[in-house]
Formats: C-alpha cells, sequence, structure tokens
C-alpha cells in the first residue's frame, strides 16, 4: 500500500503515524542496520573479556591466547594447536558471556572440559601445550554491570600495596633507628651498666670469673642517672607510640593492635565520614614521620622545633604530603546519587581530597538528552580544576587503560564518569556501551589538571571514533533487490543508538520500500535549516529479523535530543581543539589582513578628473546591548549568567546569538532576555559546560511546556 504523502510529515510532526503504510515499530524486532557484523560477540576476537593479573596488568584474553600460540603452536603440530588455542578461547569467551567468574586457570579448564573429547584425539597434547605457554593469572572479567567497579578497584587496590610497601620500608627503618636511640641513651646511663646487665653482655662462661656487683658500682661512678634528657626520651617514646598504633597500612611486623582502616566505600557521604574522623590520627603520623627523621638525624631543636610541630597540620596537609598515605575509593551508582550524595561528591571534588569516586550510570533513557545527567556533572567536576575527571563508556576502558591509571594517582580526588551498558536493552553490555560512545551519546574524554597550563595540554577527545566528524561513518555492506553486493555510507547517530532500545519504539514508525525516497539521513536532516519540515523526513537504516533492509522514520521530539547531543558533542569537540572557533576566527583574522596587504601593494588608477568628495553624515552607531558591570545580586526569578565563570564554549550563542553575547572578555551575558525563549535558556542552561546559566521563571506564562520546563530548570536555580 502506498503510503499518503503527508503521512511521514505527519508523524514527524506529531509521533502518531496518521496515514496509510507506515507501521508502529513496536514488537517488529528491528536493530541498527550497523549491528548487523555484531549478532555474536563471542565469535569475534575483541578486547573482552579481560584477565585483571595479579600483578596490577590488564590484559585482554585475545592478547593472552596470541602470545601464547606464538609459543606453543611450534613445528609440525602448529596448525593443530593453533586451531585448538582459538577454539578453547571463544569457549572461554563463551564461559564469560554466561556469566562465569573466576580465576584464568579455572575458566581455562572448564572450557576445556565443555570441548572434553569432540576435540579429538590431539586436543590433550594442546591444552597441554597451551596451558603452558599461558603466564598470566588473575581474575577474568566481561563487560558487563560489574566491570568498572571491579578494574578500578583491581587498579587502586595495586597503587595501594605499592604506597604500603614503601611505608612499611619507611615505617621499619624509623622504628629501628628511634628505638636503637632509646637504648643508646640506656647503655650509656647507670641503667646500661647494672650487673644483671653485665653479665648477661659477657655470657655464662665468665660468670665465675668477674664480680659483676663489684664491676657495676665502679662503673656507674662515671656515668649519669640517664644520658638523654627527660623531654627527649619522651618525645621519642611518644613517636614510637605513634608509629605502633597507626591504622592506615598494616604493621611490617604483623604486630598491630587494631587492624588497619579500610578505604574502599559505597556512598561519597560514608567516604567522607570516614575521611573527617581519622584526619586527626592522619596529621598526627604525617607529624611524627617528619619529627622522627629530626630526632635520628639529630637536628631536632626543642627551643625552634616545638613551637613549629605544636599546631602543625591544623590547617590540613598539602597534596604532597598526603600522596604517601592511602586513597579512598567510592563506587557509587547513579541512581543513588541523591541530592544529599551529590552534595558530597562535590564536596570531596571541591576540596581536593584524595578520594577516587567511581560514578556509574547502566541507563540513559531517563535523560532528556542522552548522557546529559552525567555528562553534566562531569563538567561541573572538570569547572573546579582541582579534580582528573574521566568519562567513558565501559566498553573503551582497556583502551583508556593509562587514563585510569593516571586518574589512580592523581594527587587529588578523580571523578572517573562509566555508563555500563547494562541496563535494560536485550542486546549485549559491550554493545550498548561500545554504541553509546559511536553515537555520541557518552562520548570519551578526559580532563588533567596536573598535565599543562591550559586545555591544550589537560583535555583529551580523540579517544573517540573519528573524533573530526558529527557523527562517525560506516561501512554497510548489503544484498540489493537485484541480489547483487552493494555497500553504502551509514552515519550512526544518536537516533540509530535509540532505535536500538525498544522504549523509545513509539518514536519510530516503518515506511515501506515504495516510501524510502521519502526519507533523508538523520545528519541531512540536522544539517538543514528546517529539518523534516520538507516533504522528506528524516530516517535511519534497520535490520529485521531475516536481516532485510528496513527504514523507520522518526519524529520531532527524538530529533530534537538528537540536536542537543550534536551541539554537546561539538563543545567537546571545541574543548579539544577540533574545528574550535576561537581559532577559526585568529585564521580568518590573519587571512583578512593578508588580503588588505596584497590590497595596498596593488598601485590604484588616476582617474582623468578630480573628483568632488561627497560628505555624508556619519551612520548612527548601531546600538548595542551593555556588557554588565560585573557580579551583582540577582532576584530568585531573574535569568542570569554568571560571567566571570564562562568558559567561552559558544554553546548558548549557538542555541540563540541574540539573547546570548560575549562581553569583551568573550564570556557570555544575556543581551536581550526578549530575544528568545524560556525553552533556549533551559536548554542553554543544560548544555553550558560549567553549570553558569541560570534560567529564573519565564517570562511568557503561555509558553508551551512550562511544566517540563520548569522541572528541567529547578537543576539550575
Amino acid at each position: 500500500m502506498q503510503v499518503e504523502t503527508h503521512a511521514p510529515v505527519a508523524f514527524y510532526l506529531t509521533g502518531r503515524a496518521a496515514g496509510a503504510g507506515l507501521d508502529p515499530m513496536e514488537g517488529l524486532g528491528l536493530r541498527p542496520a550497523l549491528f548487523a557484523g555484531y549478532e555474536d560477540l563471542t565469535s569475534l576476537r575483541y578486547d573482552f573479556p579481560v584477565v585483571l593479573a595479579g600483578d596490577g596488568g590488564v590484559e585482554p584474553l585475545s592478547g593472552l591466547f596470541d602470545a601464547a600460540l606464538e609459543v606453543a603452536a611450534q613445528g609440525p603440530e602448529a596448525a593443530r594447536v593453533r586451531q585448538h588455542g582459538l577454539r578453547l578461547e571463544r569457549e572461554m569467551r563463551v564461559l564469560a558471556a554466561l556469566g562465569e567468574r573466576g580465576r584464568f586457570g579455572d575458566v581455562f579448564e572448564a572450557a576445556a572440559a565443555r570441548i572434553g573429547p569432540a576435540g579429538g584425539t590431539d586436543f590433550a597434547d594442546s591444552q597441554r601445550r597451551i596451558r603452558a605457554a599461558l603466564k598470566c593469572e588473575g581474575e577474568l572479567a566481561d563487560c558487563d554491570g560489574l566491570l568498572a567497579r571491579r578494574l578500578l578497584q583491581h587498579l587502586w587496590q595495586r597503587s595501594h600495596e605499592a604506597k604500603a610497601a614503601a611505608f612499611g620500608a619507611k615505617l621499619r627503618r624509623l622504628k629501628l633507628r628511634l628505638a636503637g636511640i632509646l637504648q643508646a641513651g640506656v647503655d650509656h646511663s647507670r641503667r646500661g651498666v647494672t650487673a644483671g646487665r653485665l653479665e648477661a653482655s659477657v655470657g655464662p662462661a665468665y660468670a665465675e670469673t668477674f664480680d659483676f656487683d663489684a664491676m657495676s658500682r665502679l662503673l656507674a661512678r662515671s656515668l649519669p642517672v640517664d644520658s638523654m634528657p627527660a623531654g627527649r626520651r619522651q618525645r621519642i617514646a611518644g613517636l614510637l607510640r605513634v608509629l605502633d598504633t597507626q591504622r592506615f597500612f598494616a604493621q611490617p611486623d604483623g604486630a598491630a593492635k587494631a587492624a588497619p582502616y579500610g578505604f574502599v566505600f559505597d556512598t561519597c557521604a560514608a567516604a567522607l565520614k570516614a575521611w573527617r574522623e581519622r584526619q586527626p590520627r592522619l596529621v598526627e603520623l604525617a607529624r611524627a614521620l617528619v619529627v622522627a627523621e629530626l630526632e635520628i638525624a639529630g637536628t631536632y631543636d626543642p627551643a625552634r622545633h616545638d613551637a613549629v610541630f605544636r599546631n602543625w597540620g591544623g590547617g590540613g596537609l598539602d597534596a604532597s604530603e598526603l600522596a604517601a598515605f592511602p586513597d579512598y575509593l567510592v563506587a557509587v551508582h547513579e541512581s543513588r546519587l541523591d541530592a544529599n550524595e551529590n552534595a558530597r561528591l562535590m564536596e570531596i571534588l571541591s576540596a581536593g581530597l584524595p578520594i577516587k569516586v567511581l560514578l556509574q550510570a547502566d541507563d540513559l533513557a531517563d535523560d532528556t538528552t542522552p548522557g546529559l545527567r552525567s555528562r553534566r556533572l562531569a563538567s561541573l567536576a572538570m569547572g573546579l580544576n582541582t579534580a582528573y575527571v574521566l568519562q567513558s563508556a565501559a566498553s573503551n576502558l582497556l583502551r583508556f587503560g593509562d587514563r585510569l591509571r593516571a586518574a589512580m594517582a592523581y594527587r587529588g580526588p578523580a571523578l572517573v564518569n562509566v555508563y555500563s551498558g547494562a541496563g535494560s536493552h536485550n542486546v549485549p553490555p559491550y554493545l550498548v556501551a561500545a554504541a553509546a560512545m559511536e553515537s555520541r551519546a557518552f562520548p570519551a574524554f578526559s580532563y588533567d589538571p596536573s598535565a599543562g597550563a591550559d586545555w591544550a595540554a589537560r583535555f583529551f577527545v580523540r579517544g573517540n571514533p573519528q573524533p573530526e566528524l558529527d557523527w562517525p561513518v560506516r561501512q554497510l555492506a548489503y544484498e540489493d533487490g537485484a541480489h547483487q553486493a552493494a555497500t553504502m555510507e551509514v552515519p550512526f547517530t544518536v537516533i540509530d543508538f535509540l532505535a536500538a532500545d525498544a522504549r523509545y519504539a513509539s518514536h519510530f514508525a516503518r515506511v515501506p520500500r515504495t516510501a524510502w525516497d521519502e526519507c533523508i539521513g538523520v545528519d541531512e536532516a540536522l544539517a538543514a535549516t528546517q529539518p523534516g519540515m520538507a516533504e522528506k523526513v528524516p530516517g535511519v537504516a534497520m535490520l529485521d529479523a531475516a536481516d532485510r533492509l528496513q527504514k523507520v522514520i522518526v519524529d520531532q521530539a527524538l530529533m530534537r535530543q538528537a540536536a542537543r547531543c550534536r551541539d554537546l558533542w561539538r563543545s567537546l569537540q571545541e574543548l579539544g581543539g577540533i574545528h574550535n572557533s576561537h581559532a577559526r576566527d585568529l585564521l580568518e583574522r590573519d587571512r583578512q589582513a593578508r588580503r588588505e596587504e596584497d590590497e595596498a601593494r596593488v598601485p590604484v588608477a588616476r582617474t582623468e578628473a578630480p573628483v568632488a568628495a561627497v560628505v555624508t553624515e556619519a551612520p548612527a552607531a548601531a546600538a548595542q546591548p551593555a556588557e554588565p558591570a560585573g557580579a551583582t545580586e540577582h532576584a530568585a526569578d531573574e535569568a542570569y549568567i554568571e560571567t566571570e565563570r564562562c568558559s567561552s564554549c559558544n554553546e548558548c550563542t549557538q542555541i540563540n546569538n541574540r539573547m546570548f553575547a560575549y562581553d569583551s572578555n568573550q564570556q557570555a551575558y544575556i543581551a536581550d532576555i526578549t530575544a528568545g525563549t524560556y525553552a533556549q535558556l533551559v536548554e542553554a542552561a543544560e548544555s553550558c559546560q560549567v553549570a553558569v546559566i541560570h534560567p529564573g521563571k519565564p517570562r511568557d506564562p503561555n509558553e508551551p511546556g512550562l511544566a517540563d520546563l520548569l522541572k528541567r530548570a529547578e537543576l539550575f536555580a
């Protein structure tokens, strides 16, 4: 049946299939066309599963088998051993996909048992050779909802063990030297030459030869009662007491009076509470370490140092002093990030505390724009300029391994923001997470304040696929109606990502092949001045259960989300030095200056007769909106921008360059509140990198959708 001409446009505008030939997508079992090559992840060799090795390393299973087969697959049996090795690897990947967890060796044996006699008569020999060549041992981890926590705790544990080893060696040395100083004080006093001590020092062989009582009386005449000042003895004894009772690391001699503290928490509130409670003991221990070194060197001067160390550390310890002590690790799920927990998180990040926070989201469906809520938190953290910030889909964590280690090693707070993909999709979490990153719904980036003085050094966004483009473009191979092989380039947009989620099915409708010419790509529609308002509407390529190519169109509501997602991605590109508007402006000004210089060099032809000068009155300068005078108090209902905190990201001016403008410092302010809608104010606030736009209350009480807009604006009051 032919689709009525107006039906696709009507669906685009209303989200309702108001015409013949449009099929609701619910129940059709369609999936994005680019998912075609990833139906069975267990048959593919990719980054997962991984082995969390005992030495702190993280190795992909495929890489481990490649290295092992280089050793085991030698000689005449090489082909057979390699074949069996790849089969074992796939079986281990199948077990991981089924939820198998445990030590690498145990899963290897379980995989071999599943193959069993079906592997052939020589399988046992191949198994033995391959297992001998697989040197790595550790826990097997797949890309699922537990991966991020397991991986970060694995990296944190390695860092903690390194700190514990260094601290333990230092603690042993200090305690031994301080005890030696006390003992030396005793040895050089009357207490050191008692008859019993003299007899013990000589040994039983000469016990009948000497009169130790007489010897003691004779030696004691020339020695003081105590060779060490009482104040120093008390000070050193106090230092040893602090070192013996500290609970930040295990005692190297195993003689701890209490168990060491724990440093892994499930909430920011619990970690912050523990930090505050332990702070006095931490300062006491840090002070004891410094004083102990002075005592050992013999340079502690009570007249000078007592006053210095009496209130030492009262204002807290700096990052270099905290570096020797354990970092805290918090793993919190986004669903538990209520107002109190969010406040504690921001307190951790802004105070510069050595607490690493994993914030994990399993689902992006609740956001008005996919990934916006998590992105907002990451942007706020970057705006503080004190925290290491890393955002990544779980599928990309292995490739971000060096940046994860840098986050763990950073001297200060770190926020690791991860989308696991383990929500309500009927798709493997790895594929969902990878699609979120590919579609710009959850792009990957990192921000390291210690990497340099500017954004070019601190901010990294080029780990995303095809970072120069709005949407990555992939080749899709298919068979056309004439059964001929064909290919087409397909951009993978956020609409493709949302089309894979059955909860968004009501925003899509399938069109018959005869109406495909009425569809345009999502990227093309977004690039148009009025996307989808012409005769053609945006659509995406999908596959049905029989792998037949289908096309579905999408409604305007979802396209608005796509536009916001694209604009958020463009702002990240600009921060990462891709398509930077300031660089373009400088380049254009330089080109203009060069053109003017070239024109100035060309001689101007003289006219035959002088031309009378025509004097006209200069036109009045166009009125310009006044720039804000500075930070002022604002009424609760008033819309305003914290101009002095603006990062010049261009997001608000891209939404409405008449409502928003830049001042002489290239920082944004509201130039004309009447030049736009309340919806644009809210959208600008949501898009702002550093959350400095406050929408206030709407001026027009009749503006459509105010209830939803006011709810969204509450976050920026």
